[in-house]
């Protein structure tokens, strides 16, 4: 069973310093979040926080393994109809491949850029990954049957997870992380 998506948890918290032709936002924020064309959420309305809006919104939507980048557009909605005030992409390999496992909840911080490209605030995000749990039998059944007498007790280097090999294939022991036996 392959699957060709991964679920992203994505709470989008707040903004600061967010300015729209140079004065200070005044009320009305939100932020689309887009993993790809089509596929995006939106926070609700701030409709208090000004320059500083606060949404701490939750957003839970499918990410296709080959999503490269997540897209945080702030927008702000007017008497003259919505204006784009600024624009983030946060890099996938930010959360997802690095030093702290993907499922792990992380807290970053990025610059918003307007339309012309100009610096135009930050935005504060807290995202995860979550994987779809595979017991251990079906694990082994891909691997040889679960022959336990091959396993042997492999340590990652990226500290993830142990894995035993059963013919190069990852097996999972059953060990947690930090201990060998």
């Amino acid at each position: 069973m392959e699957t060709k998506s991964r679920t992203l948890e994505i709470t989008v918290l707040s903004a600061e310093g967010l300015r729209i032709d140079n004065k200070p936002v005044k009320k009305n924020a939100y932020v689309v979040v887009s993993v790809d064309p089509f596929n995006n959420k939106a926070t609700k309305v701030d409709g208090e926080g000004g320059s500083y809006p606060s949404w701490n919104d939750k957003l839970v939507m499918e990410m296709p393994l080959q999503t490269r980048f997540i897209t945080l557009l702030v927008k702000c909605k007017g008497s003259r109809g919505e204006k784009t005030v600024g624009l983030a992409r946060i890099p996938v390999t930010d959360f997802v491949g690095g030093y702290s496992p993907a499922t792990c909840l992380q807290f970053l911080s990025y610059r918003l850029r307007d339309p012309k490209g100009l610096k135009n605030g930050i935005i504060k995000v807290s995202l995860r990954v979550k994987e779809p749990l595979q017991d251990c039998s079906s694990q082994s059944a891909a691997g040889g049957g679960g022959n336990a007498a091959m396993i042997g007790l492999g340590i990652p280097i990226d500290g993830r997870r142990d894995y035993g090999m059963v013919t190069g294939i990852p097996v999972w022991t059953g060990y947690p992380s930090n201990s060998l036996f």
